[in-house]
């Protein structure tokens, strides 16, 4: 069953943010009707108690985050605004270098490591007066869409805990769409951000390449990695961008632009998803009826999606065997069963298939452009299934056995391997499970990416009025 919703959704898990906006807890905390002391609190008796049951959270500073919290309470009385998120509770993927915290890359490798500094994404985020409560459950390495696979265990979906968040940022996906915060800080190599977001039910961005840098972050493949938010809507995701961006897209830029479809405004194509990979048909059907007005349609020619597949394959595979070819040769033990097997995989890729696949990025870019054409967004599906059950690697889509990772990977990947920005944002639900719709646009294209994005959020808004 298909249902339209008005994202975020509210889900079987709901805790002390669900429902909440970053706009909504700045104004609660600059009218006196909260502290970050208060919410930092809310954030982590949830974390404990029934978010625990998600898995969301691998290391928790409760000490820190109330030392924090009470700074940026400190702060607002003495007149000191640091901007939208000024006193928000954030979690961090366990990945991402926190100084004087546990930080496991969700690996045993790793097991008892303290980093020695903050990730600059991390410094920024405190910079903006964020309030770090702890770190969120990754992939192990960050190496899998799936998010079941970490030594910590496997995140589990809020709307379901049969069913897998989707990775590698699978903690930070499950500790939003549980609304156990209401901001976090994920990584995307390949979907990474835009996978957990799309099937747990909230928005996520992966930007554009090394606007947030990734200084500080363990690294899974250094061409296609990125730092990317994770948050209730794309407004919230655009607000937490600015405060970590080297060049922040102003609000009153996405403002400024005008209604989807509207002559010499935001063009949105749509790319029809079977043209990237076998969907099932409600996913597809919930995800264009998301999308609304389109000035037309386009498909990915089969020869350049192979192209794209080769490349992020061979260009991920070289690189992720190059980190990690002394840990496999010294303590191959210490990886999951699965991750060890990929990696040895890995690092059978002869060096001329790394070196053909970053030659052909200049082709794929020429590709990339012509299918964009007129358009300044494509839109399409961010996943081509509903969330699998834990541990399933086989489903069917478009009366299709498929292999999950190749399809949890199939719409997002390719954006990667260019380093373009991309959106996923709540499209509806289908069987009681989130779809996602996602958004791309071309590097410098940001403010119409928002602006695509408010139209389909105000477009569920409107529908969720009248159906009420």
């Amino acid at each position: 069953m298909t249902t339209p919703s008005a994202g975020p959704f509210t889900g079987p898990f709901t805790g002390p943010f669900t429902g909440r906006t970053l706009d909504d807890l700045g104004r609660d905390l600059r009218t006196g009707r909260t502290t970050a002391a208060e919410l930092t609190a809310l954030a982590l008796d949830a974390i404990a108690t029934g978010g625990a049951e998600l898995n969301a959270f691998v290391t928790v500073d409760a000490a820190g985050a109330a030392v924090a919290a009470r700074r940026a309470d400190e702060e607002l009385a003495a007149g000191i605004d640091r901007g939208p998120l000024h006193g928000i509770p954030a979690g961090v993927k366990d990945l991402i270098m926190i100084a004087g915290m546990r930080v496991t890359m969700g690996s045993r490798h790793f097991a008892s490591h303290v980093a020695d500094a903050d990730a600059a994404c991390v410094a920024r985020l405190r910079r903006a007066g964020a309030v770090v409560v702890g770190t969120t459950t990754t992939h192990e390495f960050a190496y899998g869409p799936t998010g079941d696979r970490s030594a910590g265990g496997a995140a589990r979906n809020p709307w379901d805990h049969s069913r897998m968040t989707g990775g590698s940022s699978a903690g930070s996906g499950a500790a939003v769409a549980a609304g156990l915060v209401p901001l976090a800080l994920g990584t995307d190599t390949g979907g990474s951000v835009r996978i957990p977001a799309a099937l747990c039910g909230v928005a996520g961005f992966k930007p554009a390449y090394g606007a947030i840098p990734a200084d500080g972050v363990f690294p899974l493949s250094r061409t296609l990695d990125h730092v990317g938010v994770l948050a209730a809507t794309a407004s919230c995701c655009l607000l937490a961008y600015d405060a970590l961006a080297d060049s922040p897209v102003p609000v009153d830029s996405v403002d400024s632009v005008g209604s989807v479809g509207s002559v010499g405004e935001v063009r949105v194509g749509w790319l029809e998803p079977d043209s990237l990979f076998p969907t099932d048909p409600r996913v597809a059907g919930t995800a264009r009826a998301a999308a609304g007005p389109v000035a037309g349609e386009v498909r990915m020619a089969p020869e350049v999606l192979e192209l794209f597949r080769e490349t992020y394959l061979a260009v991920q595979s070289g690189e992720t065997a190059a980190v990690h070819a002394d840990r496999l040769a010294a303590a191959p033990g210490l990886f999951d069963p699965e991750v060890l097997d990929r990696l040895r995989q890995a690092a059978e890729l002869p060096a001329w298939r790394y070196l053909r696949a970053m030659e052909a990025r200049q082709a794929l870019e020429e590709h990339a452009e012509a299918l964009f054409g007129p358009y300044d967004v494509l839109a399409t599906p961010t996943v081509p299934i509903l969330a699998p059950p834990i541990g399933a690697r086989e489903s069917e889509a478009g009366g299709e056995r498929i292999q999950v990772r190749a399809a949890l990977l199939g719409m997002t990947s390719p954006w990667n391997v260019l380093g373009r920005p991309a959106l996923t944002v709540p499209a509806g639900l289908v069987d009681g499970l989130p779809v996602g719709l996602q958004l791309i646009a071309r590097p410098g294209g940001e403010a119409r990416l928002f602006a695509a994005a408010r139209q389909v959020e105000s477009g569920q808004e409107r529908g969720a009025g009248l159906r009420a």
